[in-house]
């Protein structure tokens, strides 16, 4: 009896031995291979950006043309958008009242001019008598100062002459400036004056266009430091050319120069405003226009990788690292570089990382998979 118990037994532990070794053997079966991925060893590298900034484009100078007297539009001699030159003549303002003023001066000038002839005969008359001792010196001195008294009142009638000169030539307007007319604010009949606070309208010169941008004071210290000279005028000549992408997307032909850095950051901002002057003979730039002013600039020592080789998780961006055939996901700071294919990292990698450059939607950390080191030379060749 003992000896059939102890059969079954022996029975049961077979049985079971070999049916935890079937399932090994099927979990093992059933197990997914291990995947390659091609992966990517970080070396720093140099290269090249562009940084683009909103920029608003005016002209180098920017006129607004106004009334100096009071007064109706006569006529307008131009038409919006026309090129004027220095001196042309753009309105005329119908005011009689200084017509009238200048006839005014001339009688009165000439009513001066006889009262000084008359105290000079004066003069010559007394001092006669004077001389024969029949009036006393004292109406001589009294007839001098009646010469000087005229004199100055001729001199007052001249200056009131040219005044009024001067005021009848303001109801003809003319351009300060070569350049473009702006609108036109008034037609002719309208009521002008020295008051008015809309100008009549404004002429631009845009023979060159300059193209004011902002930036951050840390990016103004990041691009300066990296230039050559002990001064900002010495390092503001070493930066490259700047372009400028129009409204329409297109690239303007003409490259442009960083002339100056205003010398305040806005305390709310924490920006600072620079001015770039573009040539432009073709007059295609006019003031009041919008661009994008692209600044290239070389950045040494940093690491460049794949765009396709980043996931973006609620505006982070992070990358699979693989060590040991293991993965585990890295958060990076990144700046899109100028090809537009490839992001440099600023923060997140160091040298000798590997990153997983495809495939990256199906991976998870902790995940294995079997790297394959991609040559970095084929990838970087476009750059």
């Amino acid at each position: 009896m003992f000896l059939k118990i102890k059969a079954i037994l022996l029975i049961t532990c077979i049985g079971f031995l070999t049916s935890c070794k079937s399932e090994t053997t099927q979990q093992a079966a059933t197990k997914p291979p291990v995947k390659s991925y091609s992966v990517l060893a970080l070396q720093k590298m140099s290269t090249s950006v562009s940084l683009e900034f909103p920029a608003t484009l005016e002209g180098m100078e920017n006129v607004n043309i106004h009334s100096k007297i009071d007064g109706f539009v006569e006529k307008i001699y131009v038409d919006e958008g026309a090129f004027v030159k220095k001196g042309q003549l753009l309105f005329t303002i119908t005011a009689p009242q200084y017509e009238q003023l200048v006839r005014t001066s001339n009688a009165a000038i000439k009513s001066a001019e006889a009262g000084v002839e008359s105290a000079k005969l004066k003069i010559e008359k007394v001092k006669s008598l004077v001389d024969k001792k029949i009036v006393s010196s004292y109406e001589l001195q009294e007839a001098e100062l009646n010469l000087k008294s005229s004199e100055a009142l001729l001199a007052q009638k001249e200056a009131e002459l040219i005044n009024a000169k001067v005021n009848l030539g303001y109801t003809r307007i003319t351009s300060p400036v070569s350049g473009v007319i702006g609108g036109l604010s008034f037609k002719p009949g309208s009521l002008v004056s020295a008051s008015t606070p809309q100008p009549l309208t404004t002429v631009s010169n845009i023979s060159s266009i300059v193209a004011y941008f902002s930036v951050t004071e840390k990016a103004l210290l990041g691009f300066l430091r990296e230039r050559d000279g002990s001064s900002v005028k010495e390092q503001l000549k070493s930066l490259p050319d700047v372009k400028l992408i129009l409204s329409d997307g297109h690239e303007y032909p003409a490259t442009g120069r960083i002339e100056s850095i205003f010398g305040l950051i806005d305390a709310q901002t924490g920006t600072v405003r620079i001015r770039a002057k573009f040539p432009n003979k073709e007059s295609l730039l006019r003031s009041g226009g919008s661009a994008n002013l692209v600044l290239p600039q070389t950045l040494e020592n940093v690491f460049l990788i794949p765009q396709k080789a980043v996931t973006d998780l609620q505006g982070k961006k992070y990358v699979f690292v693989e060590n040991e055939g293991i993965l585990r996901s890295v958060f990076i700071d990144v700046q899109e570089a100028s090809s537009g294919q490839f992001y440099i990292v600023e923060k997140g990698l160091s040298e000798g990382d590997k990153v997983v450059l495809d495939g990256v939607q199906f991976l998870k950390d902790d995940m294995e998979i079997k790297p394959e080191l991609a040559n970095a030379s084929e990838i970087y060749k476009d750059l």
